[in-house]
């Protein structure tokens, strides 16, 4: 699959989305390949931000073991995938999305990639900065399960995939929020 391929992912449920279904990569090997690594990214730069730079944090981060709190987000991560694989699986086959299990959890990969690539923000030194890269990562992911759901769910109804990804990101909003709290608290 190319660079240019995946760069449509957010735009078309018509462009890209039908040779993810063509190569049917096993859930093993995306885990492998996709998840773990991509997961690794946000406790890899918390631990960076939080040794490097602990004061943009808030003055309690002074004392914040980072490694634990690197360790503890990174399982909280790998739960949230699990969950929302689960969910978006439930909510498409509530919507009549013909979703398979195979394809919720590649869904729930995809939709997390520029959540996890987000977290290079914090090579910068600015809460600011971070929150407005997030924010943007937060949109294309929204446009990857709305387009995802589209494609992977064999029905464009664009009416019933934008319910289902309310749901989705309203449920992922929240985690998200209990994963900026496990970091930051």
């Amino acid at each position: 699959m190319s660079l240019l391929s995946l760069a449509k992912l957010p735009l078309s449920a018509d462009e890209g989305w039908p040779d993810l279904v063509r190569i049917h990569p096993g859930i093993l090997k995306v885990f492998l390949l996709l998840v773990l690594p991509f997961s690794l990214l946000p406790p890899a730069m918390l631990y960076f931000a939080g040794t490097h730079y602990p004061e943009v944090f808030g003055p309690a981060a002074h004392q914040r073991d980072w490694a634990v709190v690197a360790a503890v987000f990174l399982v909280a991560e790998l739960a949230t995938f699990t969950l929302m694989g689960w969910l978006i699986k439930q909510v498409g086959n509530s919507n009549g999305l013909a979703i398979d299990h195979h394809d919720s959890y590649l869904l729930a990969a995809i939709a997390a990639m520029p959540l996890w690539a987000s977290s290079l923000s914090l090579l910068v030194p600015s809460l600011i900065f971070s929150a407005a890269i997030s924010s943007i990562a937060l949109a294309l992911s929204c446009a990857l399960l709305y387009q995802g759901l589209q494609a992977l769910g064999r029905k464009r109804e664009a009416v019933v995939a934008t319910e289902a990804v309310q749901i989705v990101i309203g449920a992922g909003l929240i985690a998200w929020a209990l994963l900026l709290v496990l970091a930051l608290v």
